[in-house]
């Protein structure tokens, strides 16, 4: 199955889902998933009346299900160019997109593998067979590892041995199991799964890995943007600070 028709079937799945009208629908990239549901959790208590339901992908699948008409009330990106088209397609409260915390892109092996892998460099070796990479066009960490191969002049002689992931947990997964013998995930995902694989190294990336949310344009439930405040609150921060993301104070994306 490939990924537009996996993409319409989630589309058309979460539209299907019943929705109370205190419902509050969160779509959220993959890699925020623990945080965002003890923020929910956190959220639902200081909000009895309202119910969170949180929706997480790949943030081009996210992007995908809200255009094809899918009920959101707040949207969540690992990126700003996943927003950016959001926002020119009118999908967001562009007034209350706000960029709300930081990442940093990372190789990893799994725990017991004994190949040197400290360089971008080293995934050349021939001891190197399967590297997992989100897809570039729906992933944004297969976006920036793109980007970070192109640089280095490494993308074209590393493609075979690329594996294409639907999302960034997918990846990790590959890892994870032993599957791949390295793959680029966020340092938070790398951080969940210490227990199966080792970081080996930070990835230089021009533009640092930036997350960013919004109230959908259209949202059902009336606490979207007190919602994205409330993720903005210190509270919000220090959960997320929890699950080893940055904050993104002083950060002005491009």
């Amino acid at each position: 199955m490939n990924i537009r028709n996996t993409t319409l079937i989630a589309a058309l799945a979460l539209a299907a889902a019943p929705a109370l009208a205190d419902d509050l629908t969160v779509s959220a990239a993959a890699s925020l998933k623990e945080a965002f549901q003890e923020i929910n959790a956190a959220y639902q208590k200081a909000h009895p009346g309202t119910a969170v339901k949180l929706n997480t992908a790949a943030s081009g699948v996210l992007l995908q299900q809200l255009s094809q008409g899918a009920p959101v009330d707040v949207l969540a990106t690992a990126d700003q160019a996943t927003m950016d088209k959001a926002q020119e397609q009118n999908l967001i409260d562009k007034a209350a997109r706000r960029t709300f915390v930081l990442n940093n892109l990372v190789v990893v092996q799994p725990k017991d593998s004994r190949l040197k892998i400290k360089t971008l460099n080293d995934l050349k070796a021939a001891t190197v067979n399967r590297i997992a990479v989100g897809n570039p066009d729906s992933v944004p960490a297969g976006r920036y590892t793109k980007g970070a191969l192109e640089k280095a002049g490494l993308y074209t002689t590393l493609q075979p041995k690329i594996v294409s992931t639907q999302n960034v947990r997918q990846a990790l997964d590959y890892v994870s199991r032993g599957e791949t013998e390295a793959g680029f995930v966020y340092r938070t995902d790398a951080v969940l799964a210490k227990d199966k694989v080792n970081i080996s190294f930070a990835v230089p990336l021009e533009t640092p890995v930036s997350y960013a949310i919004a109230p959908t344009a259209a949202p059902k439930n009336k606490e979207a943007k007190s919602y994205v405040d409330f993720v903005l609150s210190p509270k919000g921060q220090a959960i997320l600070k929890k699950y080893g993301f940055s904050s993104a104070k002083g950060f002005k994306a491009k």
